[in-house]
């Protein structure tokens, strides 16, 4: 069995100890308890996670800095996401280094955005951080407009959001990840043992552009985020 997120793997865990589970989560699946260590799971749980995200975040301030020189950068995070939370620090941290001003501004629901994007615009940010988060993740298109409206270049954990109009992300792959899993699937179905089978974090990262909406921000992309763009959408 294929899980997609820590909460899906929680409940099949509780569903079955004996049946073979396969995850895909951003969350820590040592602190979730649905495996005993990443080496060793010890369970009838492995997978892959995204979980260690606190780099991925500092190299997107870092792309937001190149994109947008000067002014201060807001970091929206999900109220309801704590794992996410973990990044924050770092990325505060990336930012005073960069001589950067950090705003964190939050949201758990939908009718919170407008007053959480008014608040952006009030601190006088001139860029937007996104961090990851299921909710966040099924509203990805509300965000969009939002930034959209406000002519905010936003930087997203998923390249869908850049499929979908977002200015740019940068992330694990997620394709390759399913990947993972689905090898991960193979070998079990071979004989291999979930409890045997170390968790992996995806080796493979993006970075994806969509020049249309740059362009209607008035933004010019610099050279050195175009040669390292795996991805431009146009």
């Amino acid at each position: 069995m294929i899980v997609g997120n820590s909460l899906a793997a929680e409940a099949a865990k509780a569903a079955s100890a004996i049946i073979p589970i396969v995850f895909v989560s951003g969350d820590d699946p040592v602190t979730s308890c649905l495996v005993t260590s990443l080496n060793r799971p010890g369970s009838n749980l492995t997978g892959v996670t995204f979980f260690g995200g606190g780099q991925l975040g500092t190299k997107r301030l870092e792309l937001l800095h190149e994109l947008v020189p000067k002014g201060a950068i807001a970091v929206l995070v999900d109220t309801n996401y704590t794992s996410i939370q973990q990044e924050v620090p770092d990325v505060e941290a990336a930012g005073r280094a960069l001589g950067r001003r950090i705003v964190v501004v939050k949201a758990g629901s939908e009718r919170e955005f407008e007053g959480t994007f008014a608040e952006i615009i009030q601190a006088g940010a001139t860029a937007l951080l996104v961090t990851g988060s299921p909710f966040f993740t099924s509203e990805r298109r509300t965000l969009i407009g939002l930034a959209a409206q406000h002519a905010m270049p936003t930087v997203y954990w998923l390249r869908d959001c850049v499929v979908d109009g977002g200015l740019i992300s940068y992330s694990a792959s997620f394709t390759g990840a399913y990947r993972q899993a689905g090898v991960y699937v193979g070998k079990i179905l071979k004989g291999a043992k979930p409890s045997e089978l170390p968790v992996l974090q995806p080796t493979t990262l993006e970075l994806v552009v969509n020049l249309k909406t740059a362009k209607t921000l008035d933004l010019q992309v610099p050279p050195s985020i175009m040669l390292r763009a795996d991805e431009v959408i146009e």
